[in-house]
């Protein structure tokens, strides 16, 4: 059964939750208060206002599953508040989705706080979802593909350009690494997913990834420094901390140099020419 109170309830509170910003919105001079419009979120949600505010009084229609979908989608809701989102109104568990297109607000918030810094977002794919500009400075455009070179994974053995930004001594690790990282989301997904999806398809087109799939590389507790061959920086050694987001979904993944080194310098002054 459905609890319409508790479906309105739960989506005013997601709705004044949310800031323009979280969602891609500006937010003008003359708002007044906090959280989205209802008819923001009906046009993100893809359905009339209409529809959707008759859904928060509560006197609207029974959602279908199609409908509950795009509201999760609009509403940015994390897997558990999409699940949540079904019992409410009465439906059976969707199947989780885990591609995570979608870049969670928190992530966006903090990655608006590291404007100087080389920092961007990234899903369990290798698909960059969002950068900082001196993260497009020192790794080029990586929003910019389309198809299967959106992934990272994909481009490092299917396109040799992708390798040219580390030394070649570095390759071997790098390729390594690459196929653990895909062996961990395999892993934690399965064979029916996105993943599952990529992995078949790498198979398929890299026999480089196919032979070292075949040893199941396993991340471990810490990545040591990586070596960028830049063409106006020079030589860079970072590191790279990564937040995951609880739903391992996305990672926020920021690049930093030890302080004084000559790594250090180049890498501010090229975030600051990025």
């Amino acid at each position: 059964m459905a609890d319409r109170a508790g479906l309105a309830g739960f989506l005013r509170t997601r709705r004044v939750s949310l800031q323009p910003e979280d969602v891609g919105l500006p937010r003008g001079r003359r708002r007044r208060t906090g959280g989205l419009r209802r008819e923001e979120v009906a046009a993100l949600c893809d359905m009339s206002a209409d529809y959707y505010t008759r859904l928060e009084q509560p006197r609207g229609p029974h959602p279908s599953g199609q409908m509950l979908a795009a509201i999760a989608r609009g509403l940015h809701l994390s897997p558990q508040e999409r699940d949540h989102l079904f019992q409410l109104a009465g439906h059976a568990l969707p199947p989780r989705e885990r591609r995570g297109d979608q870049v969670d607000p928190g992530m966006t918030r903090i990655l608006d706080q590291l404007e100087d810094t080389p920092a961007q977002v990234m899903n369990q794919l290798g698909v960059t979802l969002k950068q900082t500009r001196p993260a497009v400075a020192l790794l080029g455009d990586e929003t910019a593909y389309t198809g299967l070179s959106r992934s990272a994974h994909y481009r490092w053995f299917t396109d040799p350009a992708s390798r040219l930004l580390h030394p070649e001594s570095d390759h071997d690790v790098q390729s390594r690494l690459m196929v653990a990282d895909l062996n961990g989301a395999h892993s934690r997904d399965g064979v029916d997913s996105y993943v599952g999806e990529l992995v078949d398809t790498l198979r398929g087109e890299s026999p480089e990834f196919a032979e070292l799939w075949h040893q199941r590389p396993v991340l471990g507790p810490s990545c040591a420094a990586k070596r960028f061959q830049h063409p106006k920086a020079g030589l860079l050694e970072l590191h790279c901390q990564t937040l995951v987001d609880p739903d391992a979904c996305q990672r926020l993944l920021v690049y930093t140099a030890v302080p004084g080194t000559e790594s250090d310098t180049n890498l501010r002054l090229l975030s600051a020419l990025g």
